[in-house]
């Protein structure tokens, strides 16, 4: 989501949160009814965060946090300095793989290899040169039991040409044989249709993405760009707590 984007979901919170500095717990339900309303999105969970006083919203794949007197929202992490933990990473995580759960397999194109390890969603651009990196080496990802799940990410926006590109493929008869010659530059003949294009370039704002490749591991955490298949293996296998949280 771009930041003038961000700033008016936070203005428009702060807006309906502002009539409930007298909500009690009791009285969640309808504050994640009205969110839910002003959002276009469902609020899932209401709850105290771990500061006193800040209470955490969850929208996948947003979190937030608002004051206990519902005048003040948030949209941040919280970290524990003592610690040095991210107090806010599971929940995000959470809530990105909420997000992508409500997808359909239908809306993605599937790279499945003979024995699954691994899932890994990968939110992609036609052009970008690691993109096609990536791409080339479909073979040893699906080799070490990685799936790959392509979702479309043109990073011009929508109504460029690389959008363009991404519907043609999407709109070809054989979608994985489109994906395959458009990632080596071949020509996709232009073609459009029904297709989920658009949708997923705005999930993939919401979900913070500034880049392509950026593929999204099973729990909800985003690792930025790309990484070899022996390399992302390793990650996967060991799934060290925040080590590509963004």
């Amino acid at each position: 989501m771009s930041f003038v984007k961000r700033a008016f979901v936070i203005v428009c919170l702060c807006s309906l949160f502002a009539g409930f500095a007298n909500a009690k717990d009791d009285e969640f339900t309808e504050i994640r009814d009205l969110v839910s309303k002003q959002l276009g999105k469902k609020v899932t969970e209401v709850k105290p965060s771990p500061v006193p006083g800040l209470y955490q919203v969850t929208a996948p794949p947003m979190v937030f946090y608002m004051s206990k007197d519902a005048r003040y929202v948030i949209n941040g992490d919280i970290v524990d300095l003592k610690d040095k933990v991210n107090l806010s990473s599971d929940a995000r995580a959470s809530a990105k793989k909420a997000a992508l759960d409500q997808l359909s397999e239908n809306d993605m194109i599937i790279y499945k290899p003979k024995k699954v390890k691994h899932v890994v969603t990968v939110f992609t651009d036609i052009d970008c040169p690691y993109c096609r990196k990536l791409h080339n080496e479909m073979a040893d990802y699906n080799k070490h039991g990685i799936e790959i799940r392509y979702l479309a990410y043109p990073r011009a926006g929508i109504g460029s040409e690389s959008y363009n590109k991404a519907v043609a493929v999407w709109c070809a008869k054989d979608r994985k044989k489109a994906m395959d010659d458009a990632k080596k530059g071949v020509n996709v003949p232009a073609k459009t249709c029904d297709n989920p294009v658009a949708k997923e370039f705005q999930l993939g704002q919401e979900l913070g993405i500034n880049g392509t490749p950026a593929l999204v591991f099973e729990d909800g955490q985003i690792f930025p760009g790309y990484a070899p298949a022996d390399r992302l293996s390793a990650i996967l296998d060991q799934m060290e707590p925040n080590v590509s949280m963004k």
